[in-house]
């Protein structure tokens, strides 16, 4: 199994890119303790570059990230490698186009799969994921720690920017870590919108595909996802700089 070369956005290595994409989702409120993970496709084609285990999203700098290789080997950095690492390296595997993979166990996310019901397009958050209607990985509720369920969830997942785990969480893809970012937070807000929705009756009204093919390009445009990930980079850096236990 090989991870092909990325592209990245900026100069920054990647480490230091993969930093700011755990303390933008810390900021967003996806840290959950020290569970869950970001990872980036390594420039050189040797891996996947994630947090080390036992760390949350706030705590993560470049001394505390792993290279791990394709076949789970630690290449770069100290620490022990997730459990889960199989997740990202069979996403990439199977989609060459894929630059950052996130999983997250967001709650309104993982309330909302456990309903069965489709995603609506009832705001803009949803748009990203409805082609049709965004893939369940129900093979298990269980981690996914091995070849034979990252290559599971990698084939549920197919095209799509993201896939629903039932009794679990949920994973995004996107080119690069902008984008992945930004589709865990809108993944997040579209269940929880619906949710909502659902409480007070139950939705009505909602984009047609039309429509959301129209949304697709026009709202969720590069220059849309990359303002959206400035904003959180902003805010996160200026969170960390007021706080005595990260500055």
């Amino acid at each position: 199994m090989h991870i092909r070369k990325g592209t990245a956005l900026t100069d920054e290595p990647i480490t230091e890119q993969v930093v700011q994409a755990y303390r933008a989702m810390a900021f967003a409120g996806q840290t959950d303790m020290v569970w869950g993970h970001v990872s980036a496709r390594d420039p050189e084609g040797r891996g996947v570059w994630m947090k080390a285990a036992r760390w949350g999203f706030e705590e993560v700098t470049s001394e505390r990230l792993v290279l791990i290789s394709p076949e789970g080997e630690v290449l770069a950095g100290e620490g022990r490698r997730h459990i889960e690492y199989p997740i990202h390296t069979n996403i990439m595997e199977a989609r060459p186009d894929v630059g950052a993979v996130i999983h997250s166990h967001a709650p309104a996310a993982c309330v909302f799969a456990s309903l069965d019901l489709p995603l609506r397009a009832i705001s803009h958050d949803a748009v990203p994921f409805l082609d049709p209607d965004i893939p369940r990985y129900t093979h298990t509720g269980n981690l996914v720690r091995d070849d034979d369920t990252g290559a599971r969830l990698a084939e549920t997942l197919g095209d799509s920017a993201g896939a629903l785990m039932p009794a679990h969480g949920f994973v995004v893809v996107g080119e690069n870590l902008a984008i992945t970012v930004m589709r865990a937070l809108l993944l997040e807000r579209a269940c929880r919108n619906q949710l909502t929705a659902l409480a007070a009756g139950g939705p009505v009204r909602w984009s047609d595909n039309v429509e959301i093919a129209e949304k697709r390009a026009l709202v969720w445009s590069m220059n849309q996802y990359q303002a959206g990930y400035d904003y959180l980079l902003r805010r996160a850096s200026t969170t960390s700089s007021n706080d005595p236990a990260t500055a």
